[in-house]
């Protein structure tokens, strides 16, 4: 029954790498273990797999995950058993039967209509799991089953919180442009301190500092101040000469006065 109104949802979606270029018996394989691998990810993390809306995409699957599931085991337990279960079909498949995942999680609201779904969250899911960041971190990573991308909105309601399983410092930040998104996610890849391929952000460079005087310099007296007497006020003289009125025979020394 279609629904009058949009209703919120949590958008996940999977999508196998190089999977264009594999033979068409080799893609029914990765189809069915990619199916397994999510299902067994849902069911070790206590998250209702038969609540799931789940829209075949071919090569990936897009999923409406209802609000009833919890977002920081979308983002932290689930993605963390998910990973497990494909490095558990890594050790038995051959590499011609290799199955690496793109994944992206994303936020919103979804509209059903008479064929199927429809809504900008749905839009922004696609173009977040097909983004050249994504792609490029997964190439990089190349120990990694999976690399993750989340949108600025899922990193800024769970992520950057750290709740447990979750560690932010080891998403970064990209910029997305793909036909009409422009926005910055955030990329994981699991078992990475910082996704390959990604530049880190540039290290903040303190301000200069003025020079610092001297130990010596700041010990020097000053003008005026007792000790030595500052240039200008230290008058010698030798022979006979007068000073303020006085007639002085020898030698004398004046200090701030001034000869006549």
């Amino acid at each position: 029954m279609n629904m009058p109104y949009p209703t919120f949802h949590f958008i996940l979606v999977v999508d196998i790498e190089g999977f264009g270029k594999r033979t068409v018996p080799v893609q029914e394989s990765l189809r069915k273990a990619m199916y397994e691998v999510v299902r067994t990810a849902f069911q070790d993390t206590h998250l209702d797999w038969e609540s799931v809306v789940r829209l075949d995409r071919g090569d990936g699957i897009l999923m409406l995950v209802p609000t009833t599931a919890n977002s920081v085991v979308l983002a932290g337990p689930f993605v963390r058993a998910l990973d497990a279960a494909l490095r558990e079909k890594a050790r038995i498949y051959t590499v011609e039967h290799e199955i690496r995942m793109r994944v992206a999680l994303h936020q919103g609201n979804c509209q059903q209509d008479a064929d199927g779904w429809v809504g900008e969250a749905l839009n922004t899911a696609s173009r977040l799991v097909d983004a050249q960041p994504l792609r490029d971190a997964l190439r990089a990573a190349t120990r990694a089953q999976m690399a993750l991308i989340v949108s600025d909105e899922i990193y800024r309601a769970v992520i950057r919180h750290g709740y447990r399983q979750i560690d932010p410092a080891s998403f970064g930040a990209v910029p997305i442009e793909a036909k009409e998104l422009r926005e910055q996610a955030w990329i994981h890849v699991p078992d990475y301190p910082y996704p390959p391929g990604i530049t880190p952000p540039a290290a903040t460079t303190p301000p200069p500092q003025p020079p610092q005087q001297s130990a010596s310099a700041s010990q020097e007296p000053q003008a005026g101040a007792s000790g030595r007497p500052a240039a200008g006020n230290h008058l010698a003289f030798h022979g006979n000469v007068t000073v303020g009125q006085d007639i002085v025979g020898g030698d004398k020394t004046v200090h701030g006065g001034e000869p006549t």
